[in-house]
């Protein structure tokens, strides 16, 4: 009996593009969503469903098919991840260029592949490839499955599907590319701050308020680079970058130089991430320290920690030896209650938001009066920071707490007006890095 020929490029092209969503939406129910969130899920899904016995992604480069992906339940599949051939010599190329249909039935029969050499050396029954299109237009490769036996129950609507999923694929892999080229992009600026000069430290005084008296100063990084980023976003780049312990280590490094030229009387703080409190290079850092009692941590973290007696654990010899926490951002979360139940600090900052208005807000008045309360029966000394008038520094002072900074109080200083001011002594300090 002649077997049936399948249909062609045209037909299924012309069939597919009114049912391309209908497909999608009942495959998608079918397979319960098996398909997940990454290409490797795709291809296990679509080939289990169609009973094939390979699935894989081919990108296209420099005249090479390179398997990116690949799923399959023969053991001895020849086809492996990383490995390539000439395109020239593959289904996929003529697949690409109309000189094969997409769906096969039977490869060993039909009169373009009986003639190929892979086709018997595979061996390769039925085959399905259609083209995986970027959003730009162009091909990045071929979304292909196969078995080494024919099958001539495979149809259009199995053709309709891997289109529909190749379309996804397709999508997957230029999300992926995008994380890695954005991911490279931070880890270059990263680095560029950690060899270069990009970052700097400002320091911001902390005033008592009842004398207007300088008592410490807290270090601030900066980072001198176009385009301007925040802070918050070059040290949240580098912990998504797994460089969030060095690009803080090294901001740590250059601002505790001061600490040996500080004036008796001052402190200084440093802001520091739970991470970074117990990596061992932090550790290794405080060993080294003479002046403790000069040092103020500020632990900085926004999220919920799960390691407190660790940190505790780990700052305990320190404290003992003068060591001082801080608590930072207080009432600007939940997290930040948290850390102050669990680290029992010796300083409570009041975040910004709470401070600023305070003189005609009522609710954050009644916060702040709250906390003083907190801090003065635990022993701690609350600090507001963001102070921006003599306003909200006249209610502050009323309502208990005794040290603030902010810029009424005191703008952020360089090296050399901490120098000029004779807050530090006047020996240079070494430019290399404790």
């Amino acid at each position: 009996m002649p077997e049936k020929i399948p249909p062609t490029n045209e037909n299924i092209s012309a069939d597919s593009s009114g049912n391309l969503r209908r497909v999608i939406e009942v495959t998608s129910a079918k397979l319960g969503q098996a398909y997940g969130n990454s290409v490797p899920d795709i291809l296990q899904a679509v080939r289990e469903h169609l009973k094939m016995e390979v699935a894989f992604v081919a990108e296209f480069s420099h005249g090479q098919r390179v398997f990116r992906y690949v799923d399959s339940s023969w053991a001895n599949n020849p086809v492996k991840v990383g490995g390539a051939n000439p395109l020239e010599e593959s289904y996929c190329q003529r697949v690409i260029d109309g000189r094969l249909p997409e769906l096969i039935n039977n490869a060993q029969t039909h009169p373009v592949t009986a003639q190929m050499e892979v086709t018997f050396a595979v061996p390769v029954g039925a085959h399905m490839s259609v083209p995986i299109r970027l959003s730009d237009g162009s091909i990045y490769g071929t979304f292909c499955c196969f078995s080494r036996s024919a099958d001539i129950s495979l149809n259009l609507r199995d053709l309709n599907l891997m289109r529909v999923f190749a379309e996804l694929a397709g999508k997957m892999i230029e999300r992926d590319r995008f994380t890695y080229r954005n991911a490279h992009a931070i880890h270059q600026r990263i680095h560029a701050a950690l060899d270069g000069e990009i970052l700097h430290i400002m320091y911001q005084p902390i005033v008592e308020l009842a004398g207007a008296e300088v008592t410490g100063f807290e270090a601030l990084s900066r980072f001198v680079t176009n385009p301007m980023r925040s802070p918050d976003q070059w040290f949240r780049d580098a912990h998504a970058v797994d460089l969030g312990i060095e690009l803080e280590m090294k901001a740590i490094e250059i601002a505790i130089q001061i600490i040996p030229r500080l004036n008796h009387n001052l402190d200084l703080a440093i802001n520091v991430s739970p991470e970074t409190i117990l990596a061992q290079r932090f550790e290794q850092m405080l060993a080294r320290m003479d002046s403790l009692g000069h040092l103020v941590l500020e632990i900085t973290e926004h999220a919920a920690v799960e390691r407190y007696e660790e940190i505790a654990a780990q700052l305990k010899p320190y404290r003992d030896k003068g060591l001082r926490i801080a608590v930072d951002d207080a009432g600007a979360g939940y997290a930040s209650f948290r850390h102050i139940l669990n680290l029992e600090p010796d300083r409570i900052k009041l975040d910004m938001s709470l401070t600023r208005d305070i003189d005609i807000d009522p609710a954050r008045r009644a916060l702040a009066a709250a906390l003083v309360h907190f801090a003065n029966d635990t022993g701690s000394i609350l600090v507001a920071e963001g102070v921006e008038t003599s306003a909200e520094a006249a209610t502050l002072m009323e309502l208990g707490v005794r040290k603030a900074q902010g810029f009424f109080l005191g703008r952020p200083l360089t090296l050399q007006s901490l120098q000029q001011s004779g807050w530090i002594g006047d020996a240079t300090l070494s430019s290399t890095i404790i």
